[in-house]
């Protein structure tokens, strides 16, 4: 049987055509429109007169192309480490005149927006393509965790030093993504070392850190027993691995357990052993997992699927975009082929999407919760093209009462995952199963069918109902 595995990134990445999943990446966040009170820098942008005041001597590219963003409500792309401080004065400029001083020495292009979108303006220093770098107001949407920067640094670069010339605390760092994550005494410090990272030449980006919504606990309850799942022996490299980015995940004795990898932790040791008198989130997201496997199972042909557990809470109740992102790239440096993120939040960080979008194109499958308010909004990663969004609902399509809803959501499977733990029988619900439900199956079917993981999805996707709208 041929069993196709995707190739690794790096040392390792690959993910499909959509998947989920983490946070460096360069500033995209924006803001625009009129004076800001950071600086006496303006820019005052009249739509309806076509017309443009500017003075500017203190901005750096990005934060100018946040600005044009607010005042246009043009999606602006960026090539990704392009620097540039912006210095400049004029009035009442039409607007292709404004953009050649605001946007000096480099290649522009503004087209017109897709199914009805607003225009997009790609700004880029060879070639339109590489302006993949999504600039967004930072004046609107979610608020990101106040007085942190996540910065990821150019080769050589010494964050220590990096960090007390701002007068900031390493929080956080990831050696493989090359970043770190500064925190700072406001917001004031916060800006003003924002701005100066902008205009740093060791610096590759800079970017916001949002927090992830906490995942639901696991209650009593009473539910189906576990599906038998037999395991084939694999060697080194023929496993479909399914990373698990969660809380941590409890191993039961008895043997139903041995489909698990030695795990990781984001956080380090130091965050100590999971609880042991209730199971965890990714504990019931383990069986949600082992459930979708079985649901591909093929009489008694063992399955070469594994799970790798990767905490990103330790003991904390809450986890950020930085710590999910770095949960990832460990995910894929150790083999995963299926990136499972059964969590989310509001906030829409490059940091994390940078990678998943490079995962994807080496060949991973993301797969993500939907979320679990009843509203269209987006929810990150799942909203991210790359990933396949996940909601919760019942066989005749119709979705759950708690479950988003949004255009963006790919497939819909049950909401319900069930664990049986220290004898008792717990239930946890919300998109978090159905997500991981949706990454066993196609791992399962990948695995029993000796096709590709992008063939797998497409298949479990096409076999599930789909979701009615509201």
């Amino acid at each position: 049987m041929n069993r196709a595995r995707p190739r690794r990134l790096g040392r390792t990445l690959a993910i499909q055509h959509w998947t989920v999943i983490v946070l460096v990446g360069l500033g995209l966040a924006l803001a625009a429109l009129a004076p800001i009170s950071a600086s006496a820098d303006s820019l005052n942008w009249r739509k309806e007169k076509d017309s443009v005041d500017a003075d500017i001597t203190t901005w750096s590219l990005i934060r100018t192309l946040e600005k044009v963003a607010e005042a246009t409500g043009w999606q602006i792309y960026v090539e990704p480490g392009t620097q540039r401080r912006v210095s400049t004065k004029f009035k009442d400029r039409p607007r292709d005149r404004a953009l050649d001083f605001l946007i000096p020495n480099l290649g522009r292009a503004l087209l017109p927006g897709t199914n009805g979108g607003p225009p997009r303006l790609l700004v880029f220093r060879n070639s339109q393509r590489d302006a993949t770098r999504l600039i967004r107001s930072r004046d609107k949407g979610p608020k990101p965790i106040p007085n942190e920067l996540i910065v990821t640094l150019k080769p050589g670069t010494n964050a220590e030093d990096l960090a007390k010339q701002l007068g900031a605390k390493i929080v956080g760092k990831s050696a493989g993504l090359n970043s770190v994550r500064l925190q700072f005494a406001n917001e004031e410090a916060t800006e003003s070392a924002r701005e100066a990272l902008l205009n740093n030449e060791a610096v590759a980006s800079v970017d916001p850190n949002f927090p992830i919504t906490p995942v639901p606990v696991p209650e009593n309850g009473s539910g189906p027993v576990l599906p038998n799942l037999k395991l084939a022996p694999v060697t080194a490299g023929q496993a479909i691995v399914i990373g698990l980015i969660d809380t941590a995940v409890q191993v039961q004795p008895g043997g139903a357990d041995d489909i698990l990898l030695q795990g990781v932790k984001v956080q380090g040791e130091t965050s100590g052993p999971p609880p042991s008198d209730s199971p965890t989130h990714g504990t019931a997201m383990k069986d949600a997992l082992r459930n979708g496997i079985a649901m591909s199972a093929e009489g008694d042909q063992g399955t070469r699927v594994r799970i790798l557990p990767v905490d990103v809470y330790g003991n904390n109740a809450t986890t950020t975009t930085y710590e999910v992102a770095e949960g990832v790239y460990q995910a894929m440096q150790k083999g995963a082929n299926i990136i499972n993120l059964s969590l989310g939040g509001e906030g829409d960080t490059p940091y994390l999407h940078d990678i998943i979008r490079k995962g994807a194109a080496a060949g991973y499958t993301f797969v993500a919760s939907a979320g679990n308010e009843p509203v269209a909004s987006p929810t990150f990663p799942a909203a991210y093209p790359e990933v396949i969004a996940v909601t919760a609902g019942d066989a005749q399509g119709r979705i759950a009462s708690y479950a988003n809803w949004g255009a963006f959501v790919d497939v819909m499977a049950p909401g319900n995952a069930y664990v049986n733990f220290n004898n008792q029988t717990y239930r946890v619900s919300g998109t978090s199963p159905a997500a991981a439900y949706i990454s066993g199956a196609i791992a399962g079917r990948s695995d029993y069918s000796g096709v590709s993981l992008s063939q797998a999805a497409a298949a479990v996707i096409r076999a599930m109902p789909p979701p009615t709208r509201r």
